[in-house]
């Protein structure tokens, strides 16, 4: 059984990464200083794909601009390959 920890840190990372999305969209609106796409693939890799996922559709930010979606979805294979190994590794 993998630890409730990964977990865990998979469900905070989400959110905060959706904070992160919701931050740079209401700043886009505000015409204010924006948070880096860099800094929001960053926040995708760490874990958080899951609430960047959700951000993308129910704040309906980053979700036209199509040199965005593959470094996302990038994001997104890599963790589910990396959760994949872990599960692998903890149940021999």
């Amino acid at each position: 059984m993998l630890p409730l920890a990964v977990a865990g840190l998979y469900a905070v990372m989400s959110l905060l990464t959706f904070c992160v999305y919701a931050w740079d969209k209401r700043a886009a609106r505000l015409k204010r200083s924006r948070v880096p796409e860099r800094t929001l693939h960053g926040w995708s890799w760490l874990g958080g794909w899951p609430g960047a996922l959700l951000a993308r559709h129910y704040l309906r930010h980053k979700s036209s601009k199509k040199e965005y979606k593959l470094p996302l979805w990038l994001s997104v294979a890599g963790n589910l390959l990396f959760f994949s190994a872990l599960l692998w590794l903890c149940n021999p």
